[in-house]
């Protein structure tokens, strides 16, 4: 725990301007951003007497180490910034909403020449138009199998529509009327494009004029007496009500909005939003907070903006934001929305009519949230507690292991030996720092030799790290070390001092945990010792009884099998094993499919490709000459010289043999084996699509 007063900053260095200022841990980590209109006032409210601040406050200057701070012109330009430093650094101290859960958008991909409707997760992608959030999937799915009555556009993913264009035939919805087929060319690109389009202004609230549209061209029809035509367009006109319908009219105005309300109580926060297009409710979404900072409720309604609307712009920022209270100052909120939008932008509290009742149904919406959210939460933060409180009684900690790290070691009878690095904080995986190794110095099996080489350069680069930041060396910079995976890395004076993200492997565990028995437990113990660290524990835990190993005891530690702290070492374990196992998967897949061209230097897959295409197989490339490579496009002569040298240098593949008759199939072509290409091999146990069986 630092003393605030150690690293406050001396009279007079504070700016008394607009600005964003960080606090950093003493690893250099940020934990807390934010922004002020004036640095000199605001810091000054961090370094007072702690028995006046909050806890949560106190919390985070007596955990921080630094504090920094960048000037900048406005308001708005600190808002902007607090923002990007915050989606950058991840600040532990930071409000930070949650998503409850992942929510679906309908997506229609106009960035494609031939745009396709489909739901959409995840982050959202350039040229994308998205529609939502919905709250169940299916009810996208409802909304656009009544809309492609009438927009016929194309919903088939691109392996569908690519077998249609070579067929010559259509899927099943190019047969119904149900997609106007632009794969085997019925209509043209400009035509469904245009189609795409229309289906987006239905989308985004333009109903009435399409509908008058649709309703005057059925009047047309029944007047010339074209009845089929006029019974289309009613259908037509039916199925569009219908899916109208799906969205009750909230506000008669039609009005284009954004209803943002919050629950909170001292501890956590629930943001609930709806999303209203031409007055109908078109998208909800929920997100819920712990309160790591004294806040207030217009501050929380200012973070739930700037993730709303940070990676947004245009039409997507509505002309009308309503809230339950303003962002003080309120000024450069909006403006800043003014800006994403590029007109103008309204943030007010609703006062009276139909706006005002629809908050207060967003309200009770948050608070059931909250309601819900704690519910679930309070079993789950009791049940951490005691798993990591058993940990620590059960291995003789002198507190609860916060951070724990394991390492496991994978393998195919002693081909493709990796390593994974997983971690966990308070109980709960922290997949970002993640981390894979490959075994580099030896080859074959052994899991203790593995294990202790993984320890020592994982342990090693956090050493050198530390020693970097100048945590040995009185404030000057350390001279860069050996990375465990590559060359000497950058002296410190070529990182930038603005980076506050934790290096790979700069923050250190109190636990590490192998999977494994005594062997592995006594090789990660050797590799800290070595490297003289004695402050990080470590045990092992051993599959076959879960039974907990300590360096240097005959007997492991059994913990009961209903211990929450022996099922969250399990859940620990089977991660680091599954982290493991899928880069090991991964690693022997993209061996297998290796072939002689990769090992060209310089040949990249396009010139691969063009390689194979012009010769049919690597037998036949391997017997060209250098003049015929030299005739592939993109094929220079010294390329051409290079690939003849590989090739003639590499063992040509063992012929066929038919194993009826024993006969050696000189005539079968030797498989080019690059991604993609119709020779790729199929790993063994996978399916072979091609013949329908297992190989």
């Amino acid at each position: 725990m630092a003393d605030p007063s150690s690293y406050r900053p001396r009279a007079g260095e504070i700016p008394d301007s607009p600005g964003v200022y960080r606090f950093r841990d003493e690893h250099r980590r940020v934990i807390y951003v934010g922004k002020a209109k004036s640095l000199r006032q605001r810091l000054a409210n961090y370094f007072q007497d702690l028995a006046n601040l909050h806890p949560r406050t106190r919390s985070m200057v007596t955990t921080a180490a630094s504090v920094e701070w960048t000037v900048v012109s406005t308001e708005v330009e600190a808002l902007q910034l607090e923002y990007s430093w915050i989606k950058e650094y991840d600040p532990r101290f930071n409000v930070k909403y949650r998503d409850d859960k992942s929510y679906p958008y309908l997506a229609v991909t106009m960035n494609e020449e031939f745009p396709r409707v489909q739901v959409m997760r995840g982050h959202k992608k350039k040229g994308v138009k998205y529609f939502g959030p919905y709250a169940h999937a299916w009810a996208i799915r409802d909304t656009v199998d009544l809309l492609l009555r009438v927009f016929p556009v194309r919903t088939c993913s691109a392996g569908v529509f690519k077998n249609a264009a070579r067929t010559g035939r259509p899927c099943l919805l190019g047969y119904i009327g149900k997609c106007s087929a632009p794969c085997v060319e019925r209509i043209s690109a400009e035509d469904h494009r245009g189609l795409a389009e229309e289906f987006c202004d239905f989308m985004a609230g333009r109903t009435g004029t399409y509908l008058r549209r649709l309703e005057k061209r059925m009047a047309q029809a029944a007047e010339e007496m074209e009845y089929e035509r006029a019974a289309r367009l009613r259908d037509d006109i039916e199925a569009l009500k219908k899916a109208m319908e799906k969205n009750a009219v909230v506000l008669a105005d039609a009005t284009d909005a954004d209803l943002v309300a919050v629950a909170e109580d001292e501890l956590e926060a629930a943001v609930q939003i709806f999303h209203v297009r031409g007055g109908r409710v078109r998208g909800q979404r929920g997100w819920v907070t712990d309160k790591v900072e004294e806040i207030t409720t217009g501050a929380l309604v200012e973070h739930a903006l700037q993730q709303l609307y940070g990676e947004e712009s245009g039409d997507t920022v509505p002309r009308e934001v309503l809230v339950p209270a303003l962002p003080d100052p309120v000024e450069p909120v909006q403006q800043w929305l003014t800006e994403r939008r590029g007109s103008g932008v309204s943030l007010r509290i609703p006062q009276r009519g139909d706006k005002k009742a629809l908050m207060e149904t967003v309200q009770r919406n948050a608070q059931q949230a909250l309601a819900l959210h704690k519910t679930k939460r309070a079993s789950d933060l009791t049940t951490r507690s005691r798993a990591l409180e058993e940990i620590a009684d059960a291995l003789d900690l002198d507190s609860a292991p916060l951070r724990i790290e394991c390492y496991d070691v994978s393998h195919l009878q002693g081909d493709d030996v990796v390593a994974s690095m997983v971690v966990f904080e308070d109980g709960l995986a922290r997949k970002g720092e993640y981390r894979r190794f490959q075994i580099k110095g030896f080859s074959g099996q052994d899991d203790v030799r593995s294990m202790h080489e993984v320890v020592t350069r994982r342990f090693r680069r956090y050493l050198a790290e530390k020693e970097r930041t100048g945590e040995w060396t009185d404030g000057e910079d350390g001279v860069g070390g050996t990375a465990p995976d590559g060359p000497a890395e950058p002296p410190a004076s070529t990182l930038t001092e603005d980076d506050g993200r934790p290096r790979r492997f700069a923050y250190p565990p109190q636990l590490v945990v192998v999977d494994g028995g005594a062997p592995q437990v006594a090789a990660a113990r050797r590799a800290l010792d070595e490297l003289g660290i004695d402050d990080i524990a470590v045990c092992g835990l051993a599959k076959r009884l879960e039974e907990v190993w300590l360096p240097g005891d005959d007997d492991p530690v059994v913990l009961p099998r209903t211990s929450e702290g022996l099922y969250l070492l399990q859940r620990i374990r089977d991660e680091a094993h599954r982290f493991a196992i899928t880069y090991q998967r991964a690693k022997r897949a993209r061996r297998i499919r290796s072939g002689p061209l990769d090992d060209v230097p310089g040949l990249g897959e396009t010139r691969k490709q063009a390689l194979i295409k012009h010769f049919g197989s690597v037998r036949k490339l391997r017997s060209a000459t250098v003049e015929q490579i030299c005739e592939v496009p993109g094929i220079g002569r010294k390329t051409a010289e290079t690939v003849a040298a590989a090739l003639a240098a590499a063992a040509p593949a063992a012929p066929a043999v038919n194993t009826a008759t024993g006969e050696i199939m000189e005539d079968v072509e030797e498989p080019a084996r690059t991604a993609g290409s119709p020779g790729e091999p199929v790993p063994a146990g996978a399916p072979d699509r091609r013949r329908g069986q297992e190989t």
